[in-house]
């Protein structure tokens, strides 16, 4: 592979984006874990008085986890209903989840939800939030998170959120969604491409590469007031952003003096910094969970493979031997694991790498993936794939035993990345 097709790979995989009605995401799971917790959930007092149910999105969530079997209790149970241990003991429930609904004189809605640990007949968890109409699905997340973290021990990202690229007609849009496909608000709309989104460490900005202006620019846009900053426009080509831990700079990759390198620069757009420097092509840069080290992708050993240097730069050591191409290096929160594409066979297949023992597992069984990215606690990764010709969202465990995918009645959905946790 040349250097000029090498470099247009990872162009082309940011553009096949097909058309799409706007719709929201429809999951479908397949999978369990390697064993699953069996919860009873009751229906919430009142529940029906509110635009969503709260239970109903709650038992998604852990089903979906792949970690739960849920038991429907056929009841309405509110945290203040007296709680038969023995007799949900008896229905093979661990756990039991109960809550009611309440609308208050502003027009938002008191949730109160309480776990209980069915084997030492006592409360392992329970809260009460306030909410509005348009955060009702956020407080069933946030729910579902607790009851996670409080029974498998890792916490929750059912609250967090997703970003992706759709493309309707010849509109191109950067959208945002709830980690189930729902939810959805569009953050950008363009009648030329939009590619490589990444998310903030705080969640409140999307960085993205975008070729309104006819070449490819670097902008870092605010969610909220939707100010836009242009963080790279030189010569050439300005791709693959990705943000420190700390949110304070963007790693780049830009191809202003010649072959695409790697770059730094502030997140406001000043000090642009090059730390790679080889006659080869070095692109798709990513901060180590630590901010010390950046992995990128360099064809500097004739093909495409992964590598890692530190943060200021300086000599890179290679990461990745197994297979002749290797691109799209995601590293997880915790800084163990290495998510990347691999062809092999003629097949873009999603692998995960253990960084501490060197065990190498390839999790999809698809043959056009890519864009991975990891769920903020690092249990799972989404990234894009085709089915029936188009494309779709899948997510998939660190084990490979859980999967689900996320698609749309018509059309392609492309280059998703996972958002951070939410305070």
């Amino acid at each position: 592979m040349t250097k000029k097709s090498f470099l247009r790979a990872f162009v082309v995989l940011g553009l096949t984006i097909g058309s799409m009605a706007h719709a929201q995401l429809r999951v479908e799971t397949s999978g369990v874990g390697a064993s699953q917790i069996p919860i009873a959930i009751a229906a919430f007092a009142d529940e029906s008085i509110a635009p969503q149910q709260a239970s109903a999105i709650i038992k998604a969530d852990l089903e979906r986890s792949g970690f739960f079997k849920v038991i429907d209790t056929g009841s309405v149970m509110s945290e203040t209903t007296p709680v038969n241990y023995g007799e949900w003991k008896s229905r093979g429930a661990d756990a039991l989840v109960v809550g009611s609904v309440q609308r208050l004189a502003d027009g938002r809605f008191d949730v109160r939800y309480r776990l209980l640990d069915t084997l030492k007949s006592s409360q392992l968890s329970g809260f009460a939030q306030v909410a509005g109409p348009d955060r009702l699905r956020v407080s069933a997340h946030k729910i579902a998170d607790d009851i996670y973290e409080k029974l498998i021990g890792v916490r929750g990202a059912f609250a967090t959120r997703i970003a992706y690229i759709t493309k309707a007609g010849k509109e191109y849009r950067l959208e945002v969604a709830d980690s189930d496909g729902e939810g959805t608000q569009m953050a950008l709309r363009s009648n030329e491409p939009i590619i490589s989104p990444a998310w903030s460490p705080n969640g409140s900005k999307v960085a993205y590469v975008s070729f309104e202006n006819k070449k490819p620019v670097v902008y870092v846009q605010d969610l909220v007031t939707r100010q836009r900053t242009i963080v790279a426009n030189y010569k050439g080509s300005n791709s693959a952003p990705s943000w420190s831990p700390d949110g304070t700079r963007l790693a780049l990759a830009l191809s202003r003096d010649g072959l695409t390198q790697v770059f730094v620069v502030n997140a406001d757009g000043t000090g642009l910094r090059r730390l790679s420097n080889t006659n080869g092509i070095d692109t798709e840069p990513q901060f180590s969970a630590d901010g010390n080290s950046i992995y990128f992708t360099s064809d500097r050993s004739g093909g495409p493979q992964i590598y890692k240097m530190s943060a200021s730069g300086g000599e890179a050591q290679r990461v990745t031997f197994n297979g002749s191409y290797n691109i799209s290096p995601r590293i997880s929160p915790d800084g163990k694991s290495l998510a990347y594409i691999s062809r092999r066979d003629g097949r873009f297949q999603l692998y995960v790498l253990d960084l501490t023992n060197g065990q190498e597992l390839r999790l999809s069984d698809t043959a056009k993936d890519e864009s991975p990215s990891f769920s903020p606690n690092g249990r799972y990764i989404m990234y894009a794939t085709e089915s029936g010709r188009r494309g779709s969202l899948a997510v998939v465990s660190v084990d490979g035993r859980v999967r689900h995918r996320l698609t749309t009645q018509t059309g392609d959905i492309r280059e998703p990345t996972w958002g951070p946790f939410m305070k």
